[in-house]
């Protein structure tokens, strides 16, 4: 295939789900009970509600919304450590945008914004770094943001910002590793998960062999995939072959993005930066050992934490926002008691509906709800 829709064609969809429903009336459990497979990415997330892919499976097949949503896993903590940075008189601090409007227990980014602070948007740690150029008398801060995906980029900008000389570029790492999650969820009492999709972008950067445990020591499959439907499709046709032949494997369907080996250049920028923390807060998780990266000694003068005094308080979500449960799986969006009602992508209460990448804000945007009964 050459070209995006190859990847959409209703033909070669229709082939596919065919197999797909052919296939789980081959596994004995699917008689019993719906077969839980966690699509661990947002991305998929995104992609299942946009096409309507969940409506067009098997009743024996039930999708499991995943925590890869690094916008989404964000403890409200970390945002107010956000604030309370942006609101010194002579920083700049920048961000990725899906982060602006993502609450913390007074005010988001956004609002720190609006309330005089200098918040600007960026597309990349080179358009923050490029910023404190501009500006040698400030203080320029760049938020470190997402899975393995991003930790290259913002290495290599760390690296570019010694090479140069640059003294006022600082980095707020909140930068989380996507293994010790999942492992976290295969430990949950509260779930039991048959089967995983794996993050393509992710994977694209750390390769195959850190899934390897998945199958070796939880005896649960895992398939990289892409992010068209069709490559969903084709995912889950090869996961449920699995389970029909009773296998746990790590397969990669992505090969046309997903080297085995992922990306050796990028894991060694990262590896030269940053440094497993002991333990980070996750949103709706709670505390994962080994979960997050922080900078190392070597690269501290560039470490906003270590520049700035902050708040660094553990502060739980509101009562009335199920985040959490749904980041877990326990409970679809629709099931949260403000979703659709309090909680919006206009009016946002839990970060699952800021993040276009979030289950919440997918299912809102692209999910047939019925109003009547959020009314109830």
């Amino acid at each position: 295939m050459k070209f995006v829709d190859e990847f959409r064609d209703p033909e070669m969809a229709k082939n596919a789900l065919d197999r797909i429903h052919a296939l789980v009336k081959e596994i004995p459990k699917a008689q019993q009970q719906p077969l839980q497979i966690m699509e661990v990415c947002g991305g998929h997330t995104h992609s299942i509600f946009r096409y309507g892919l969940e409506e067009l499976l098997p009743k024996e097949i039930e999708l499991v919304h995943g925590p890869g949503c690094p916008v989404c896993v964000l403890p409200m903590g970390r945002v107010d450590d956000c604030v309370a940075i942006a609101e010194q008189p002579d920083v700049i601090f920048t961000t990725f945008g899906d982060a602006m409007r993502v609450p913390g227990s007074k005010k988001s980014l956004q609002d720190a914004k609006a309330a005089g602070c200098d918040v600007r948007m960026v597309y990349s740690p080179m358009d923050a770094l490029n910023i404190a150029r501009q500006h040698p008398d400030k203080r320029v801060v760049f938020f470190g943001l997402g899975f393995e995906t991003t930790m290259p980029s913002t290495a290599l900008t760390i690296k570019q910002a010694e090479k140069e000389g640059i003294e006022n570029f600082y980095l707020f790492c909140n930068h989380v590793t996507i293994i010790p999650t999942i492992k976290a969820i295969l430990d949950s009492p509260d779930m039991y998960i048959d089967g995983f999709l794996g993050p393509g972008h992710v994977s694209m950067v750390i390769g195959e062999a850190p899934y390897r445990f998945i199958a070796a020591s939880y005896q649960r499959p895992l398939i990289i995939a892409g992010f068209e439907p069709l490559d969903v499709l084709q995912s889950l046709v090869m996961l449920l072959e699995q389970l029909r032949d009773g296998k746990a494997e790590i397969e990669n369907q992505y090969k046309r993005i997903v080297p085995d080996g992922g990306n050796h250049a990028a894991l060694k920028a990262v590896g030269e930066i940053f440094e497993l923390r002991e333990f980070f807060e996750w949103r709706g998780l709670g505390s994962i050992d080994h979960s997050g990266v922080q900078i190392k000694a070597a690269y501290a003068r560039f470490d906003a934490e270590r520049e700035f005094a902050l708040p660094n308080v553990n502060i739980a979500d509101p009562k009335s926002c199920q985040c959490g449960e749904v980041l877990k799986g326990v409970i679809k969006p629709w099931q949260c008691k403000v979703f659709g009602k309090q909680c919006t992508p206009e009016t946002p209460l839990g970060a699952l509906m800021v993040s276009t990448e979030g289950a919440c804000s997918a299912y809102y945007s692209y999910g047939k709800i019925n109003h009547q009964q959020l009314d109830r």
